[in-house]
This record gives structure tokens, C-alpha cells and sequence, in this order.
């Protein structure tokens, strides 16, 4: 299987000069690395090579690296039924660079291109429809973004008086509790639940 795969990463780098950098072949499954600005080609060329054939798309994420000059990874998910086969196709690009929308070669990428944009702020140009897909109107910020802080800006909460949603800044209520992090199967210094029917 990885000689296999081997040789499909070499067909992809011959044919794609330039656009496919590099690839990394890990527990069984092929990952290519792609320029930003040539995806729609890369993709384009891996659903209709024969040797390729994935026409089957899976899905678009991201993953974000802040300590990065490209900060964003986007990952795409094909998968080959003809070949019996997946690939990993990864491209960084940078916090205000934007990349091309696969949209025009697979339709479902549509949704996740979306989801990509809302929740870390990659803009995807040519997309038909790029506006949030999981966040309310006028929110702030990307909540996947390792940046973003963990309570939100604001909370969202139906105000029976007035009859409305009401957007409020984030309030903590309460001090965060007190754990001591102990292990619960050592140094409890109590009988945990279920362990009074042991023998002692």
C-alpha cells in the first residue's frame, strides 16, 4: 500500500510542477502539500486524472498555528472510490492572505468554505455565498482561533421583559472553583463511588 501511494505522490509531483511542494506519507495515508494560489488546479487535476480519480469530496477544516508566518493550515479530504484510496491535501496561507474556493470543482466544499470563514477567518475568493454558517449576526471574532478567549465577547441571552435577544458582555459570576487535580485512583483520601463493595 505504500509503494503504492508512493508512486501516486510522484505522479502528482510530476504533473503539478510547482504547485504540489512536497508530500508526507504517514500511517498508511497520503498527505500532498499545495501552493495556496494553485488549489483550484491541484484539485481539479485529482478528480480527473484516471491514475487519480477522487472524485468523492470529504470535507474542508483548518487548523490554526499562531506561532506560524503562514498561521492557517486549510485541509482538504478526497477520497478515490474507483482506487479505494483517500488523500490529504494541505495549504498554508497567511492571516490576510485569502486563497481560491474549490467551490467551481466540488459544490460541497460551499458549506465548509463557510464553516472555515467563520470560525477562523479564511477568506475564500470566488465563493458564491462566503458569509458565517454557525455564529449569530455580528459576531466578533473566530471562535477556532487559538487566540480566541475561552468565555467570548459577549453572551446571548432572551430578555423576558423586554421581549428580545440581548447581547451583554461576558460576566463571571463566580470565582472559578478550587480543584486539587489529585488522580481519583491515588491519594484519595475517601471511598470513591463503587469502591465500598471492594474488600479492603
Amino acid at each position: 500500500m505504500s509503494e503504492a501511494l508512493e508512486n501516486l505522490a510522484a505522479h502528482i509531483a510530476k504533473a503539478l510542477p510547482g504547485k504540489v511542494t512536497g508530500h508526507v506519507l504517514a500511517n498508511g495515508e497520503l498527505t500532498v502539500f499545495a501552493e495556496a494560489a494553485a488549489i483550484v488546479d491541484v484539485m481539479t487535476f485529482l478528480r480527473e486524472d484516471a491514475e487519480c480519480a477522487f472524485i468523492s469530496f470529504i470535507d474542508v477544516c483548518g487548523a490554526d498555528y499562531p506561532e506560524r508566518e503562514k498561521r492557517f493550515d486549510v485541509v482538504y479530504h478526497l477520497m478515490s472510490p474507483r482506487h479505494v484510496r483517500r488523500i490529504r491535501v494541505k495549504v498554508q496561507v497567511a492571516e490576510d492572505e485569502t486563497l481560491p474556493s474549490i467551490v467551481g470543482v466540488f459544490p460541497g466544499a460551499n458549506w465548509f468554505e463557510r464553516e472555515a470563514y467563520d470560525m477562523y477567518g479564511m477568506v475564500f475568493t470566488d465563493h458564491p455565498d462566503l458569509r458565517r454558517i454557525l455564529t449569530d449576526y455580528g459576531f466578533a471574532g473566530h471562535p477556532l482561533r487559538k487566540d480566541f478567549p475561552m468565555t467570548g465577547f459577549v453572551e446571548v441571552r432572551y430578555d423576558d421583559a423586554e421581549k428580545r435577544v440581548v447581547y451583554e458582555p461576558v460576566k463571571l459570576n463566580q470565582e472559578f472553583r478550587n480543584f486539587d487535580f489529585l488522580s481519583p485512583w491515588e491519594g484519595a483520601e475517601y471511598v470513591l463511588p463503587g469502591d465500598e463493595k471492594a474488600k479492603q
